[in-house]
């Protein structure tokens, strides 16, 4: 019955993905973003919907309070797909840090360029980081929120955390609170396969880091708050299955 679930769920993404991205197209010629973002957040709903109806995968949010309204910087565990959902749910106006190969998939790509994330080559090395810190100043400098994965890319729960530079790069240049967040998402889906198993997942909002630290002394408590959270969120039982 999971596999059976976790199927017509990928099946359900697809369809609403193309649908969707098919009926928003006229908002990519319009004037400002707001269309898009709009649409993007409304896709995070129906898949969320989708998670909950057909997967039994609900959620639950820790520490609201945390985030204020002010554009900062958000720097959060990524177990699944589901934290780049959400985000739009919790944020007016987010720019997320993503590799340039997203980009190019239709539909996806054009949305999330119209939308204002920030595109990363991942083998550009310096190139690269310089150019993440213009497109995030910029986006700072408009009112977006910018986000950042640290490790660059889907980690299970309780793996050994790795860490890139990225993220303490954009904490010196942009001079913004750092919000660290929490996750457990990886136990009702797991990376590198459909399976989704019934649960409730968790996101945790930990206390923001104030501007002004010392690289590694940010590095440090960046890195100890969040897998503390989330290696606590793991031993949770997220699972019902």
């Amino acid at each position: 019955m999971t596999f059976l679930r976790s199927l017509l769920f990928n099946i359900y993404v697809y369809v609403v993905t193309l649908v969707m991205g098919l009926i928003w197209l006229p908002t990519l010629l319009w004037p400002n973003r707001w269309p898009v973002v709009h649409g993007i957040r409304l896709w995070g709903n129906a898949l969320r919907w989708g998670l909950r109806v057909l997967c039994k995968i609900t959620h639950e949010l820790k520490g609201l309070e945390h985030l204020g309204e002010s554009p900062k910087l958000i720097a959060a565990k990524h177990q699944s797909m589901w934290e780049t959902a959400i985000f739009f749910s919790l944020i007016k106006d987010p720019a997320i840090v993503l590799k340039r190969e997203l980009m190019w998939i239709p539909i996806i790509g054009w949305y999330s360029a119209k939308a204002g994330m920030i595109k990363v080559d991942r083998a550009a090395a310096a190139k690269a980081l310089k150019s993440m810190l213009a497109q995030a100043e910029a986006r700072l400098a408009r009112g977006q929120t910018v986000i950042i994965f640290p490790e660059g890319t889907r980690r299970a729960p309780l793996a050994e955390p790795a860490y890139k530079p990225g993220v303490a790069a954009l904490y010196t240049r942009l001079q913004a609170p750092c919000v660290p967040v929490a996750t457990n998402s990886g136990l009702c889906w797991p990376r590198r396969t459909i399976i989704k198993h019934p649960g409730v997942i968790t996101l945790e909002i930990l206390p923001a880091i104030e501007p002004g630290l010392k690289r590694r002394d940010f590095e440090k408590r960046l890195e100890t708050a969040i897998e503390e959270a989330s290696n606590a969120l793991a031993h949770t039982p997220a699972r019902k299955d």
